[in-house]
């Protein structure tokens, strides 16, 4: 607890001077990023976003050097994704109780800044809506570990797979010490499924997986705010190509203006903010018909809310 204390006093003195003076784009990174087309996509998926939750944030936090007293809206969202092969989730976010059951595995005073709003949509809830149950779920595919893109996996079946890459399953579940942002009580005793991010680049990610093998679920490296976050790439049956974030970024608007967190929070969540910065431009040098939703964006998630 005295480290987390300690790390928000410095994101606390660093921040002030940093909402005057953002972070400037690196251009020769940009300059030198390679793109790569996505692989024709031999099958589409259907996407729904499950809103479950709300909160607000200081825009000048949550995009580094906005100059406005205003306030962000964020969302807590689990992605439900349709496959001919398959029915899964992209980060099941909320279970019911949340407060009780989860924030209090967070150190203070994260645990107070991150609680959602009431009311709480739980992940049983958002599923009936769709005429779904846990045991319509063939696994689930986490863009990271942190606590609010897992805390579902307390209202699904034991059995239910996690597929998650190796390095950010051994950065959030080995050893004594849980890393800040993680909550290992919905992840016990649960069944992963490893995989690494074997494929070539795609778009102008350096690495790539294809899910199922035809190109319409790929999933692309977005390292930064954990170690092993990811992207998912779908190939939609409306014909868009959706690209869900995670964390990566907080809002569209950090990605239009290649701007990171905030110190604080950013200094708090973002494992290595190198990298996480890296990732942000990578995200501007997209190409303009990929669509990208970042997890908390409540404006690009709702545009995804109806089926």
């Amino acid at each position: 607890m005295l480290s987390t204390v300690l790390a928000c006093c410095v994101a606390v003195i660093t921040t002030g001077p940093r909402l005057l003076w953002p972070r400037g784009a690196d251009t020769a990174f940009l300059d030198q990023l390679e793109f790569a087309p996505a692989p024709p996509a031999h099958n589409t998926v259907g996407l729904i976003a499950l809103m479950q939750a709300e909160l607000s944030a200081p825009t000048a936090v949550v995009v580094e050097g906005a100059r406005t007293l205003g306030a962000t809206q964020l969302t807590m969202s689990t992605f439900l994704i349709r496959h001919p092969d398959a029915t899964f989730l992209v980060d099941p976010a909320i279970c019911a109780g949340v407060h009780q059951r989860v924030l209090p595995e967070l150190p203070f005073p994260v645990s107070h800044l991150v609680a959602p709003d009431s009311p709480v949509h739980p992940l049983t809830e958002v599923l009936a809506a769709h005429d779904l149950t846990g045991n319509d779920i063939d696994f689930v595919l986490p863009t990271h570990l942190h606590w609010d893109h897992v805390s579902g996996l307390y209202e699904l079946p034991g059995l239910v797979p996690i597929r998650v890459p190796a390095a950010e399953y051994s950065w959030a579940m080995a050893g004594s010490h849980t890393p800040l942002g993680v909550a290992r009580g919905p992840l016990r005793g649960r069944a992963f499924d490893l995989y690494e991010l074997d494929g070539p680049p795609v778009l102008t990610f350096a690495r790539s997986h294809d899910l199922f093998g035809d190109g319409s679920v790929l999933i692309v490296d977005l390292a930064g705010h954990t170690p092993g976050s990811v992207g998912i790439l779908l190939a939609v049956d409306d014909g868009s190509r959706v690209l869900l974030a995670g964390d990566a970024v907080w809002s569209t608007r950090q990605i239009d203006l290649l701007r990171e967190k905030a110190p604080l929070p950013g200094e708090l969540v973002d494992a290595d903010r190198d990298q996480a910065f890296e990732t942000i431009h990578r995200l501007h040098a997209l190409p303009a018909e990929i669509e990208v939703i970042p997890g908390h964006d409540r404006a690009a998630v709702a545009a995804r809310t109806a089926g």
